[in-house]
């Protein structure tokens, strides 16, 4: 998997293009980010990047965040260190408020403590870009689900947007009348994880570590985003 940054959704715009076509663009916020951990198969399993964005103030952080990103003075390391084990190294910088890993396949290029900007993306031409939906709490099956709803004739009395029928009747022929698992129902909406694929890199503003994006991201503005290059490849057309 390719390396990727965390990031914050400021907003959309547009932007006019050379034959003067406007483009709907999503305006990210991509770093700096600062490697806190770097794993490798020997010692966890698997190989990764952990990448930590915007600080935290001090007075907010629990100690446990605080010793994950500087040195505390305790006496576990004080014992450890007496024993001859040594320490993981530490990032040595604040607090961070957004803490992701990014699978990739040599960790090896980078240590704790370098700094990574937006100029990552400056060859990169699509992007995929994770984050969580909007919650819209609970809602029907019409805008859940896309829903038609029932007739809007005199015989449907205040049922118009019913889901209808849910299960099938009790027989001999082995219906047990549950709901199949799966049934698209009312329930909550939104709030989850979303990975939108393949967008296109509009623009890469280094200096004020912006990345312009063709289309929309999930998410509200301010919300946090991993932003990785796409690993989707284009089908080719048969000969």
């Amino acid at each position: 998997m390719p390396l990727g940054l965390i990031g914050r959704k400021i907003g959309m715009t547009q932007i006019f293009d050379e034959k003067g076509l406007s483009v709907p663009c999503t305006v990210l916020e991509l770093g700096p980010c600062t490697v806190l951990q770097v794993k490798d198969k020997d010692g966890d399993g698997y190989t990764a990047l952990q990448l930590g964005y915007m600080d935290k103030p001090r007075r907010k952080a629990i100690r446990a965040e605080r010793g994950h990103v500087a040195r505390i003075e305790s006496k576990r390391n004080k014992a450890r260190q007496a024993a001859g084990v040594t320490l993981s190294p530490k990032a040595d910088c604040e607090p961070k408020r957004c803490i992701r890993e990014f699978r990739v396949e040599d960790a090896s290029t980078h240590k704790v403590g370098d700094q990574l900007s937006v100029t990552l993306f400056n060859d990169i031409k699509a992007v995929d870009v994770i984050g969580t939906s909007k919650g819209r709490g609970t809602t029907g099956v019409m805008k859940r689900w896309n829903f038609g709803g029932l007739p809007a004739s005199h015989g449907v009395k205040r049922h118009h947007r019913a889901s209808g029928s849910q299960s099938g009747h009790a027989t001999d022929r082995g219906n047990s009348g549950k709901k199949k698992k799966g049934k698209r129902m009312a329930g909550r909406y939104g709030n989850e994880r979303v990975t939108i694929r393949n967008l296109s890199v509009v623009k890469v503003d280094s200096e004020n570590n912006l990345l312009l994006v063709r289309g929309a991201v999930p998410g509200h503005n301010n919300s946090f985003l991993m932003v990785r290059p796409t690993n989707k490849k284009r089908k080719t057309q048969p000969e």
